[in-house]
């Protein structure tokens, strides 16, 4: 959360405000390890297919669709603000997928086709015609 609430004051947004509903996914026993690691030991795994492994204690690990139900929550609690104007969202890498593939009322598997978001870029989520749409993504 740290990390997040560091890219938020580097973007300028000083009234950030932590949602534990915005942490990173839990990688339980593939945390710190990169996808190369682990498919040296697991052979044509997939994030989006195949989750994560359970870890220990601090990192139990999160199914996907564990994420998605934390990815809703914090829709749910945007969505009436957008009435008010623009929301930002500071998220890091397959957590910012997961949630923008649920704004677009899409399957959490479906995050696997967006690209990962680089650091310190930006997406912009919209409504267009009334639906949900991606109008920018990977914006430097």
């Amino acid at each position: 959360m740290s990390r997040a609430l560091r890219t938020a004051e580097l973007a300028g947004l000083t009234s950030a405000e932590p949602d534990p509903d915005l942490l990173e996914w839990d990688y339980g026993g593939y945390e710190g390890l990169t996808a190369e690691q682990i498919r040296a030991a697991r052979p044509g795994w997939d994030l989006w297919r195949d989750g994560v492994a359970p870890g220990d204690a601090d990192h139990p690990g999160e199914q996907l669709q564990q994420v998605a139900v934390r990815t809703d929550a914090v829709l749910d609690r945007i969505r009436p603000l957008l009435s008010e104007g623009d929301v930002a969202v500071v998220a890091h890498g397959h957590l910012a997928r997961v949630l923008t593939v649920r704004w677009l009322g899409l399957d959490a598997s479906a995050g696997r086709l967006l690209g990962h978001p680089h650091p310190g870029t930006l997406g912009f989520l919209a409504i267009e015609d009334g639906q949900p749409c991606v109008s920018a993504w990977n914006v430097p």
